[in-house]
């Protein structure tokens, strides 16, 4: 299994981004003021459980992330094209690096993802929507 030393500084990145990029995706998707505060917490305490549970060190030390990779700022187009480009990085750096670890990594992007999309009650289209496409680029 694989640890953070394994990588580059842009390689964890890209990592990174891809998780917590994957959460934000799916709130952006369908933004109501009280659900981005129920989803952001939902983002968070699967990061945590994850950090506490995960039989995979990679995992381990992914949810040990602060911080989402965007600014306060970051417009949805912008989350979006980044989230991809950072699951496509992803992706490719755990098949060449790691790949036992990319199972796993898939695993924890679509439970934060799904996690997001039911913390504000679930089943918004354009949230069902947005775990499609994140399932899609972790093929």
């Amino acid at each position: 299994m694989a640890t953070k030393s394994d990588f580059t500084e842009q390689e964890w990145e890209s990592l990174q981004k891809g998780v917590t990029g994957a959460g934000l995706l799916v709130s952006l998707s369908d933004r109501g003021f009280f659900d981005t505060f129920k989803e952001a917490g939902a983002l968070g305490k699967h990061m945590a459980q994850a950090k506490q549970a995960s039989s995979s060190e990679l995992i381990r030390e992914l949810a040990d992330t602060h911080g989402t990779g965007f600014g306060v700022t970051a417009r949805p187009e912008e989350v979006e094209r980044e989230t991809f480009a950072a699951l496509q990085t992803a992706k490719a750096t755990l098949e060449s690096k790691a790949p036992d670890d990319l199972e796993p990594y898939r695993q924890l992007v679509l439970e934060v993802a799904r996690s997001v999309a039911d913390a504000a009650g679930g089943g918004e289209p354009a949230e069902g929507e947005a775990i499609t496409r994140i399932e899609s680029a972790l093929r």
